[in-house]
């Protein structure tokens, strides 16, 4: 297969704080050294894009000296973490946006859904919209009366195409922008996120109608997505940026694995966090998912968790029984899981200990569909709250086939239970008062 398109070195510079290039005295400084043709003197400066860390310096590099090429008719993915360069790579490459260095060779027509829904008029209806997006995105009058039945259909908002958009539902809009956009007919297709939108049966017939696009119609697919389900199903080979520079190439299960490692925590601090409730006689001071030595906040399906926590004591309590009650909820922060320490154990603390730990680990395995988790957790003593923590702790659950394996699990598998599991209190690091 022949090379479609061809990153050279591109790098993309901003300036924080400001808009354009900043003070009049940069851009005379810059237009002097091109005149003399020489090198622009701000491309020797810029920090490292590292959206967690304190900005020291006036320009960042979004993005640094990235090369890759993709064939024609693959499918390549770009996954990474928030901040990581992804959206501005995918401007680049649309052309929304120019390189500060660098150059990208392409062949052929390049068209971009990076926002769905982009033109589109609550005025207008259904139809119309069909006529003015597919025109914002590059398609002709006569290409969109080509496929307007098709585009109609897909939607499955015929019923409503007559209707002016305001009165659709939000899951109506994207159906219908997604349908426009999946019926371009260019050369390279550039996809930010938006699979990860709709509902769980218009996911799947987008996810359908990419992999026809890429199969089928032979076309080049760029897609830049968090959901690692649908960069697995859909992708050939796959890069992960890291800071805005390219950290790791190649087959798609490798790169996810890869940025599944990078994707864990160190122990988590609880104990300068504000937003709790309770007396805060006994307080939590961290919390650690998988084991007390290797925490990590990646799961596959069917692995069995460990929560491990540590905790002091602020004020004697009133008697030494304790209670602690551990909530996984999901992305629509619903309650699926939960953990109490009272239904499978009695934990006591003695009153003359000032620190300890307490560990809760899984007997069963943990069967729920691939996702993003968080966790709530409290503290009892004597039946009044003590601690409770909301939402602060997360973790993932990935599908074993990320990484090569073969476990699946339907969608009926979402477990609403009390799961198994047994308490542990340690005293490693009991203090007397």
């Amino acid at each position: 297969m022949s090379t479609i398109l061809k990153a050279e070195n591109i790098s993309k510079q901003y300036r924080l704080g400001k808009v354009g290039t900043g003070t009049l005295g940069d851009d005379l400084k810059r237009w002097w050294y091109h005149l003399r043709g020489k090198e622009d003197p701000f491309l020797k400066v810029g920090g490292v894009n590292d959206r967690s860390a304190k900005a020291t310096e006036d320009y960042i590099w979004a993005l640094r000296d990235i090369n890759f090429e993709v064939k024609q008719g693959e499918v390549l993915g770009i996954i990474g973490k928030n901040g990581a360069g992804k959206s501005t790579l995918l401007k680049l490459l649309s052309r929304v946006t120019a390189p500060t260095t660098g150059s990208i060779k392409t062949k052929g027509r390049i068209a971009s859904l990076l926002e769905i829904g982009t033109g589109f008029h609550p005025e207008l209806t259904g139809r119309e919209n069909i006529f003015m997006n597919g025109a914002v995105l590059g398609m002709t009058k006569a290409e969109i009366k080509t496929k307007l039945d098709e585009i109609i259909a897909f939607s499955g908002c015929e019923m409503y195409i007559d209707t002016p958009v305001k009165r659709y539902s939000s899951g109506m809009t994207v159906r219908l922008g997604f349908a426009v956009a999946a019926h371009l007919e260019p050369e390279i297709l550039v996809v930010d996120e938006v699979l990860a939108v709709g509902d769980a049966e218009f996911q799947k017939k987008a996810i359908g109608k990419m992999q026809d696009l890429s199969t089928g119609d032979g076309r080049t697919v760029i897609f830049v997505s968090h959901n690692m389900s649908s960069v697995q199903s859909l992708c050939n080979r796959a890069i992960l940026l890291e800071n805005g520079r390219i950290t790791f190439e190649g087959q798609t299960h490798r790169v996810i694995s890869e940025y599944l490692k990078g994707n864990k925590e160190s122990l988590t601090d609880l104990i300068s966090l504000e937003d709790r409730a309770g007396q805060g006689k006994i307080l939590f001071s961290k919390l650690v998912l998988g084991n007390p030595y290797s925490n990590t906040n990646t799961f596959r399906i069917g692995e069995k968790i460990g929560f491990h926590f540590e905790f002091f004591l602020r004020k004697r309590l009133l008697t030494s029984k304790i209670r602690i009650l551990i909530g996984i909820y999901n992305e629509k922060d619903e309650g699926i899981i939960r953990f109490d320490s009272d239904a499978t154990a009695s934990l006591h603390v003695d009153e003359k200990i000032k620190r300890g730990s307490i560990s809760c680990i899984m007997e069963d395995h943990l069967n729920i569909m691939p996702g993003h988790y968080s966790i709530n957790i409290a503290i009892f003593n004597d039946g009044v709250l003590q601690d409770h923590i909301a939402g602060k702790v997360m973790f993932d659950i990935v599908n074993d086939n990320y990484l090569g394996g073969t476990k699946t699990l339907d969608d009926n598998s979402l477990a609403k239970v009390l799961y198994k599991h047994s308490w542990k209190l340690n005293s490693e690091t009991e203090e007397n008062l």
